[in-house]
């Protein structure tokens, strides 16, 4: 039998874990992925990465308690968290992700 997940309960969520989780492109563009789909299996979030990589980014993502993971049959389904997100860290992931698209990317600090 597979070992099962562990998520942190909301009271462990730290800022450094989740700043940690959410520096990495792939990891924001994963979450951004599913916060606009309600969630996916690990593969529908990540594109064409190697397995390794994938289970690698999710597990980050799921010890500092930016998603949640649900085995369903042979894949794992991911959800982002965001009712105990925002309980925690309100506004955060929300802002780190707007900041991080290419159109804010592209804005002037000065404008």
């Amino acid at each position: 039998m597979a070992r099962p997940f562990h998520h942190p309960a909301e009271a462990d969520m730290t800022l450094d874990g989740v700043l940690h989780a959410l520096s990495d492109g792939t990891r924001r563009s994963i979450v951004a992925k599913l916060i606009a789909t309600g969630g996916l299996n690990c593969g529908q979030s990540c594109g064409d990465l190697p397995a390794s990589t994938i289970s690698h980014h999710h597990r980050i993502l799921r010890d500092c308690g930016l998603i949640r993971s649900e085995k369903r049959g042979v894949s794992v389904f991911n959800s982002v968290r965001t009712d105990e997100l925002d309980r925690r860290f309100p506004g955060l992931v929300a802002n780190i992700l707007a900041a991080s698209t290419p159109a804010a990317a592209s804005r002037s600090p000065h404008s």
